[in-house]
């Protein structure tokens, strides 16, 4: 068996709404301006090759200032320091823990995370936070230079760890990432509230394994 995690907002903090009312608060001051500036900033193709790893954090602030009509100075204080300011999620730790515990006891699960990433956030996380030796393997975007829902990206891990489609149970926030990983043969969660994650997850990763043929 296998478990893929995602990491912004499955295992790690992320609210891009909350961050750009920190940073421009003339400009997010209410929940709707706010998810309007999150997205034309973080779902920009700017921003996409950013987490390619095509372009870097000082360009993508230069670009999109100029496209956008902000501060640069501000925008920078946003994100070039992002990743030394991301925290993880308890919960998911929690879970993430206790997976650790039944690997090394049993054998499974094998852990893996899967996530779009901008290099220099990904750096950063790996020397933050310890839970990352927890995992038997990864794969951010900004080292492979291509992001999900791309097939690419979920092939290049599934090859490099020999995952096996229907015993691999993949978790992300994005409807459409999950889609693609179904589409694959793996299993998906939806994670839309990561408190009710661990319930869901050992309930399938229960049913997988009483399924379970010899293949990892």
């Amino acid at each position: 068996m296998n478990v893929v995690f995602d990491l912004g907002a499955v295992l790690i903090d992320w609210e891009p709404a909350r961050l750009v009312q920190a940073h421009f608060p003339d400009r997010a001051g209410d929940p709707a301006s706010a998810a309007a500036l999150a997205r034309a900033l973080f779902h920009h193709e700017d921003w996409l090759a950013f987490d390619s790893g095509l372009r870097s954090a000082a360009d993508v602030v230069e670009r999109s200032a100029a496209r956008l009509g902000l501060p640069a100075g501000a925008l920078r204080e946003l994100i070039e320091p992002l990743g030394e300011r991301l925290e993880p999620i308890p919960e998911t730790v929690e879970l993430l823990s206790g997976l650790r515990g039944r690997r090394d006891a049993r054998g499974s699960p094998r852990l893996f995370y899967l996530s779009n990433m901008p290099a220099p956030y990904a750096r950063a996380l790996e020397r933050r936070f310890d839970f990352f030796r927890w995992f038997d393997g990864g794969v951010f975007s900004g080292d492979a230079k291509r992001t999900k829902p791309d097939e690419e990206i979920y092939q290049l891990l599934a090859w490099r760890h020999g995952l096996a489609p229907a015993q691999t149970l993949f978790v992300d926030d994005s409807a459409a990432n999950v889609e693609m990983a179904r589409a694959l043969g793996w299993r998906a969660i939806h994670c839309t509230s990561p408190a009710a994650l661990p319930r869901e997850l050992m309930r399938q990763l229960d049913a997988m394994e009483a399924t379970a043929g010899p293949a990892r």
